[in-house]
């Protein structure tokens, strides 16, 4: 057997993987998922929210449910939320937007809206995944509220003890 002490040598004994056979060759990224009327289509999720998107290049206008973003998610903190997968991946105003959410509050919607809207992007432009992905934007956040059980006032909270 071969003395193996750095990685070289391991790399040497394996096979020598180079480079150009690395995950990061822009080759092995999959083919963008378009319609016929040019648009990518992806389901968003967060809490109880469901929210379906559709982008396609345009200006950055933003519909949700038949109405502007900014008279749907009348909050400026909810609109930001929206912006993050645009910003993160350097396309502001780039792509419009077109989203039907239902379920939920208006902080899980404007959540499901952006992980739809970051599964779009990856499914129009590949390379974006990467970028993304390090944001934790890609990741469905499973987190949901914790049901109430029988015998107690909320999920966790008890009734008042009494010992007499």
């Amino acid at each position: 057997m071969a003395d193996t002490k750095t990685l070289e040598d391991l790399k040497n004994v394996i096979g020598g993987a180079d480079e150009s056979t690395s995950l990061s060759d822009n080759s092995t990224l999959p083919e963008p998922k378009i319609d016929d009327l040019g648009r990518a289509y992806a389901t968003g999720k967060r809490k109880n929210s469901i929210a379906r998107v559709w982008i396609k290049p345009g200006n950055g206008k933003i519909t949700v449910n038949g109405r502007d973003q900014n008279v749907y998610f009348a909050r400026p903190v909810l609109r930001l939320v929206i912006a993050q997968a645009f910003q993160v991946a350097e396309r502001v105003d780039s792509y419009d937007v077109v989203a039907t959410v239902k379920g939920g509050g208006l902080s899980g919607q404007a959540g499901a809206v952006r992980h739809g809207i970051t599964k779009a992007l990856t499914y129009y432009e590949p390379s974006l995944r990467k970028s993304l992905k390090a944001a934790g934007f890609i990741t469905r956040d499973s987190r949901v509220v914790e049901r109430k059980k029988y015998g107690r006032a909320k999920a966790r909270k008890s009734f008042q003890f009494s010992k007499r």
